[in-house]
């Protein structure tokens, strides 16, 4: 029930998916009944497609997200968070209130052993590869313990789903120098470096994410948010001033190159990459962009159960477990 262009998008994403799931895997939408029913058939699904569990409350995107979850105890978000918990479900995915979603999961699902918060973790493709940017909105006060949390987690979930050994990893500040940044990349420095498990290379600037220069990027999730939603922005506005440029240039050259510009735009565009992980959680949720269209539930779907199947949360456990860093209320 939760998003920009809920339920259609959500509803009609779900079952784009179902074509491309295995024949046991099972899909549950959960929400207001008759609103899902009503889209359902809108849809023409066949019975028995999906499966709806019921939820009578609706948290808005707006809605402060711990007070609207200790009143809306019936809402989607809520009721996903503890189908969860009790194991009916081993992945849950929603794009409605982020703050919503992330306090739900660790209120029913927990974190992990030896993970203080959860952070969300988001792929940004770049000419030198992928790069795994955490947290982009899950905790936007952090501890330097937070932030070498993030660092751990996020290279297991860059060895394990983008196949990087030894990913280059950097903390996100104003400048390259040891001496640049506030107090909290500077004690998260010493933390990271304190650690020879991690392949820890410095600070990192916001222009050289899209340069090669690293495989992770961490950063607390203020900072983190406004990094994917500038980028989201500006990789939007260069699309479009390019198209202007040729289609009131030359036509033709236009026509000849639209079959590159959408290729070139498929690789760029958020709605292929479905949903971003919440890692540190004990069970698997996507958090999908508040925007998605139906593809991008499609992809985060398919994205979730990919996460689920390679079992990342033993590899991070394992980790932390054996980490020189405790958590210690750095």
């Amino acid at each position: 029930m939760g998003g920009d262009h809920a339920p259609e998008e959500i509803v009609k994403g779900a079952l784009e998916a179902r074509e491309l799931l295995d024949a046991g895997d099972q899909l549950q939408l959960i929400g207001v009944q008759e609103i899902v029913e009503q889209q359902l058939s809108t849809l023409g699904a066949r019975d028995g497609a999906v499966t709806i569990v019921p939820a009578e409350e609706i948290i808005g995107m707006d809605d402060p997200p711990v007070e609207s979850l200790r009143r809306k105890r019936k809402s989607s978000i809520a009721i996903m968070a503890r189908m969860a918990a009790h194991e009916e479900t081993d992945a849950v995915i929603s794009a409605g209130n982020t703050g919503a979603c992330v306090a739900a999961c660790q209120l029913r699902m927990r974190n992990l052993p030896n993970v203080n918060r959860p952070g969300i973790a988001v792929v940004l493709p770049t000419l030198g590869g992928p790069v795994t940017v955490c947290d982009v909105g899950a905790n936007v006060s952090c501890k330097p313990i937070n932030l070498y949390q993030y660092a751990v987690m996020s290279s297991v979930y860059s060895t394990r789903i983008l196949g990087i050994e030894n990913p280059r990893i950097a903390i996100m500040s104003i400048g390259e120098e040891e001496s640049k940044g506030n107090d909290l990349v500077k004690r998260t420095r010493e933390l990271l470096r304190s650690d020879p498990s991690l392949n820890f290379i410095g600070n990192l600037e916001g222009r050289d994410i899209f340069d090669g220069s690293c495989d992770v990027v961490i950063c607390e999730g203020f900072v983190g948010n406004v990094i994917l939603k500038l980028t989201e922005g500006l990789v939007e506005m260069l699309f479009q001033a390019i198209k202007h440029e040729l289609v009131t240039g030359d036509l033709r050259l236009a026509m000849e190159f639209k079959p590159i510009m959408k290729e070139i735009y498929k690789k760029y565009d958020y709605h292929e990459y479905g949903g971003a992980l919440l890692l540190g959680i004990d069970g698997t949720s996507v958090i999908c962009h508040g925007s998605s269209k139906s593809r991008t539930i499609k992809n985060a779907i398919l994205a979730a159960k990919k996460f689920y199947t390679l079992k990342i949360n033993e590899r991070i456990m394992q980790r932390l477990s054996s980490s020189l860093v405790k958590a210690n209320g750095q």
